[in-house]
C-alpha cells in the first residue's frame, strides 16, 4: 500500500517537472503561447518604429541636401546672367574709346626710343594712334574670352546643380512612398499591440519583459525626459473627470509603440497591470525619488532589474483609464500613488527642459 503510494507521488513529480520544463521551453522559444503573441507585436512595433524613424532621417537629410542644390543652381543661374550682360555689354563697347586706356596700360603703348627719335612728330603720331587701337583691340578680345570661360564654368555647375537637385527630389519622393507604406504597417501593429495590452490589462495579468533587442541606449547626462518626440498634454495639478482629486503626474502625448525611456539610472521596483494606471513601471532612482510610467502598451524590463538613464523600459499605449495614446509620467517620494510632486521642475532642475 505505502509502495503505491510512494509510486503515485512519483508519478505525479515527474509530470510536474516535466511540464514546468515544457512551459520554459515554450516562453523561451517565443511559442505560440499569449506571451509568445504579444511579444512578437512588441518586437514587430519597435522594429517598425526604428525604420520609420530612420527613414524620415533620411527624409530630412535629402530635403537639406535639395534645398542646398536648389540655392546653388538659382546662385550659378544669377552669375551667368550677370556674366552675359557683361559680354554683351562688352561687344557693345569694343570701340569704346573707354577701353583703350586701360589697353594701353597694360600693353606698353608707346613706340619704341629709336622711332621716337627718327621719325618725325606726324608719323609718331599716327603710330601712337594705331598702336593704342591695336592694343585695345587686343584688351576687348581677351577680355570676351574670359567672360566666355566664366560663362561655360557657370552654366557648367548650373547644369550640375539642377541634375544633382532633379536626383534628390526622386529620392526624396521614392523616401515618401516607403514612410508611407511604413507608416500604415506601424499603425496596423500598433493597434495589434494594443489589443493584446488591453486584454492583460482587463485580468491583471502581466506578460513577461519583452526585450526589444535593439541598439543599447547610450547617453552622456544623468538625467533626460522619459519619451523623446512628444507634445505636453495633461500637466500636474490639473482637474477633470478622470481624475478623483487632481492629476498626479505629467502627461506626454505619443502615439502607441513609442519607446519609453528611463529618466534616470535606478531599479525596477514595480511592474503591474489592471487598475486605473493599466500596465506600468516604477523605478526607484539615487537620492530616494522614484518614477511611475503608466497606460503602457507593453513592458521592456523585469522586477528588480537595474536600469541606465536613457534605457528603452517600455512601450507607451492607452491601457486602464486612458482618453487616447500618451504616457503618464509622476515623480513620487515613494512607490506609492498620492506621493507625487510635480515633475515638469524635478526634470528641470536636473537639467532636463520639456
Amino acid at each position: 500500500m505505502q509502495s503505491s503510494r510512494r509510486r503515485a507521488l512519483l508519478v505525479s513529480v515527474v509530470l510536474s517537472a516535466v511540464a514546468t520544463i515544457l512551459g520554459r521551453s515554450a516562453v523561451a522559444g517565443g511559442g505560440t503561447g499569449s506571451d509568445g503573441a504579444d511579444s512578437s507585436a512588441a518586437l514587430r512595433v519597435a522594429r517598425l518604429y526604428q525604420e520609420a524613424a530612420e527613414v524620415a532621417r533620411q527624409y530630412g537629410t535629402g530635403r537639406r541636401e535639395a534645398e542646398k542644390q536648389r540655392a546653388r543652381a538659382r546662385r550659378d543661374e544669377r552669375l551667368l546672367i550677370r556674366e552675359r550682360r557683361r559680354n554683351a555689354a562688352l561687344h557693345r563697347r569694343r570701340g569704346d574709346p573707354g577701353l583703350i586706356a586701360p589697353a594701353q596700360y597694360h600693353q606698353s603703348g608707346a613706340p619704341p626710343y629709336v622711332a621716337r627719335t627718327l621719325l618725325p612728330d606726324a608719323t609718331l603720331k599716327l603710330m601712337r594712334g594705331q598702336h593704342s587701337l591695336a592694343g585695345a583691340d587686343r584688351a576687348g578680345a581677351n577680355a570676351v574670352a574670359g567672360i566666355h570661360l566664366v560663362e561655360d564654368r557657370l552654366a557648367a555647375d548650373l547644369a550640375e546643380a539642377s541634375a544633382q537637385s532633379r536626383r534628390l527630389q526622386k529620392r526624396n519622393a521614392e523616401l515618401a512612398d516607403r514612410n508611407r507604406t511604413v507608416q500604415a504597417k506601424l499603425e496596423e501593429a500598433r493597434q495589434i499591440l494594443q489589443r493584446q495590452a488591453d486584454a492583460a490589462a482587463a485580468t491583471g495579468s502581466c506578460r513577461g519583459a519583452v526585450h526589444l533587442g535593439g541598439p543599447p541606449q547610450r547617453t552622456a547626462r544623468a538625467w533626460n525626459a522619459p519619451v523623446e518626440s512628444y507634445r505636453l498634454s495633461a500637466p500636474f495639478g490639473s482637474g477633470g473627470d478622470h481624475w478623483a482629486h487632481r492629476h498626479t503626474g505629467q502627461d506626454f502625448a505619443v502615439p502607441i509603440g513609442t519607446p519609453v525611456r528611463a529618466v534616470g539610472a535606478g531599479k525596477v521596483v514595480r511592474v503591474a497591470c489592471g487598475g486605473a494606471f493599466g500596465m506600468e513601471v516604477v523605478l526607484q532612482h539615487p537620492g530616494g525619488y522614484f518614477t511611475q510610467y503608466a497606460h503602457l502598451a507593453a513592458v521592456t524590463v523585469g522586477q528588480g532589474e537595474l536600469v541606465a538613464t536613457g534605457q528603452w523600459i517600455a512601450q507607451s499605449g492607452t491601457t486602464g483609464n486612458s482618453t487616447g495614446p500618451h504616457l503618464h509620467f509622476e515623480v513620487r517620494v515613494t512607490p506609492e500613488w498620492g506621493s507625487g510632486i510635480d515633475p515638469v521642475p524635478w526634470l528641470t532642475a536636473r537639467g532636463v527642459r520639456l
